[in-house]
């Protein structure tokens, strides 16, 4: 540090809060040390910092799964708003709980700052041990009974209008894809909303069909046959995510059924592919990457944990599709 603020001509202490606090340091100068950072070949000591101060500048975040459009987007906000901060993301791939408390340990043995996690099926023991660590916590698309502090969208308000709007398309056959475990907290509210619609428009609300997982294109095919053996007069199915919603609309097409003509099909996430699509998707947008910038708020204590869940919008994307 000394040699690079030799050649950039600041002050070590300048060197330092460009790589620990980059917000303290006017941007030219902060370009002009880490330029010469780069042609000294210097990376910082992590390890000197963490004996220091307890605890290092990196947050933690344990994903259930990179597959899909919202966990990118989540994760870019996670990172985003970690760098404004001066802090940088570690994030861990758990696909089941087991994973998870164990990319959890990890993170608090390298003694983060703060821990990311998604809503989902945690092992018994995974709250007593972050209760314990004194770790700040937070739970994405969580919310009341959230470890630390849920941050989410009101996935029953989303659900409410997304059968809503099929409804009023005229849609009365409506098929319902409820996933019954693998981040099912995250799934917990879609299918009562849906209930209490079809409900009030005097509508049947039993067309519902129970996966364990839904992932994947094929299982979109797969729902949509099944749904047709139960209810060959369907119009409209509501599927849990825009990939098994894209599966659906492609059997439709192998069919020869018309889309929204024949049934209409509504996704979740609007992911990229949706909006690709022949027809577009309509779908749910929950705007991911604002849940990892308010995630980032809580662990670093711009969100008071006694406030409750903190709650971020979405958006009804109507298009072609339904």
């Amino acid at each position: 540090m000394q040699d690079i603020a030799v050649a950039a001509g600041v002050s070590p202490m300048t060197v330092s809060n460009c790589f620990r606090y980059p917000d303290r340091v006017r941007e030219a100068t902060r370009l002009a040390v880490m330029q010469v950072a780069a042609e000294l070949g210097y990376v910082p000591n992590m390890s000197a910092g963490l004996l220091a101060a307890g605890s290092s500048r990196v947050i933690g975040a344990v994903l259930p799964s990179m597959r899909n459009s919202s966990f990118y987007n989540y994760t870019c906000g996670l990172g985003r708003a970690a760098a404004a901060h001066g802090f940088e993301l570690i994030t861990m791939i758990a696909e089941t709980g087991e994973e998870e408390l164990s990319a959890v340990q990890t993170l608090l043995g390298l003694r983060v700052a703060g821990i990311a996690l998604v809503a989902g099926e945690h092992e018994p023991g995974l709250r007593r041990l972050l209760d314990r660590s004194g770790t700040p916590v937070v739970e994405s698309w969580g919310g009341e009974g959230a470890i630390g502090r849920g941050v989410g969208y009101d996935v029953g308000a989303a659900s409410r209008a997304l059968t809503r709007h099929l409804i009023a398309q005229g849609r009365r056959r409506i098929g319902f894809v409820q996933v019954a475990v693998g981040g099912s907290q995250r799934y917990a509210m879609r299918l009562p909303a849906f209930r209490q619609e079809m409900f009030a428009a005097g509508l049947p609300d039993s067309l519902v069909l129970t996966v364990r997982a839904a992932d994947g294109f094929g299982s979109g095919a797969q729902i949509l046959n099944e749904f047709l053996a139960l209810e060959p007069r369907l119009d409209a199915i509501l599927c849990p995510t825009d990939i098994v919603a894209a599966g659906a609309v492609f059997e439709c097409q192998r069919r020869g059924l018309s889309v929204p003509g024949d049934i209409a099909v509504a996704g979740w996430g609007d992911y990229d592919i949706g909006r690709q699509l022949t027809p577009p998707l309509t779908t749910i947008a929950p705007f991911a990457d604002a849940i990892g910038r308010e995630a980032v708020s809580v662990l670093m204590g711009g969100q008071a944990h006694d406030d409750g869940p903190v709650e971020t919008p979405f958006a009804l994307e109507i298009r072609e599709s339904a």
